[in-house]
């Protein structure tokens, strides 16, 4: 298990440690990922060499569980801190209970947009990659589970989440839809993943 540093990518962290167990070694080893991490996110990111490569099927459906930091009143081209700022909005007279209230709506099973800034394909091209020319894509979906979310701290425009949720979950899309469902534009300040399965920080 790695803690994962902001601006890494998973792929990067990979390749470091394949490097390095090569110049240990004298030997290629395989070396793969439990799950994708966002370069802007930190966390746990399960390494898995050798034989362990081809638990990959199993360990990436195993429940996450994430720290999120949602800015409200401003919304980016990527539902994060990296993306351009595409709307501002001045935030006031928001109250905890309505916050609260929403954050319950997502708990269960429910239909996630997937964000056009996301690694998966399209006719075999990912979505990102697709995002950054500009080509036009409809809208995806696939559906996820929220067993639980807790508000740790509320603080106008700042809202720190604790998520526990299936495989597949898209956090940045969370941020955006909150702020959806408050009517506000939002994203994802800061993302941590503090657990996969019976692994945690």
């Amino acid at each position: 298990m790695v803690d994962k540093k902001v601006d890494w990518t998973s792929h990067d962290v990979v390749a470091k440690l394949r490097g390095e167990l090569r110049k240990k070694h004298g030997v290629k080893i395989k070396v793969g990922h439990g799950g994708t991490l966002d370069p802007f996110a930190t966390g746990v990111l399960l390494i898995l060499i050798g034989k362990a490569t081809k638990r990959f099927e199993e360990i990436k459906d195993w429940e996450k569980e994430y720290v999120l930091e949602i800015l409200l009143g401003i919304e980016t081209d990527t539902g994060d801190s990296t993306g351009k700022v595409t709307k501002k909005f001045e935030v006031t007279n928001l109250e905890k209970s309505e916050v609260k209230r929403v954050l319950k709506s997502f708990v269960g099973e429910f239909e996630q947009e997937i964000p056009k800034y996301s690694a998966k394909k399209i006719k075999g091209k990912k979505m990102y990659e697709l995002a950054r020319v500009g080509k036009k894509m409809t809208k995806q979906t696939k559906m996820v589970k929220i067993t639980k979310i807790e508000l740790l701290r509320f603080k106008v425009p700042n809202l720190k989440l604790r998520v526990e949720c299936g495989s597949g979950t898209y956090m940045r899309q969370l941020a955006v839809d909150v702020g959806k469902k408050l009517n506000l534009p939002a994203h994802a300040k800061a993302l941590r993943r503090t657990r996969v399965g019976e692994y945690s920080l």
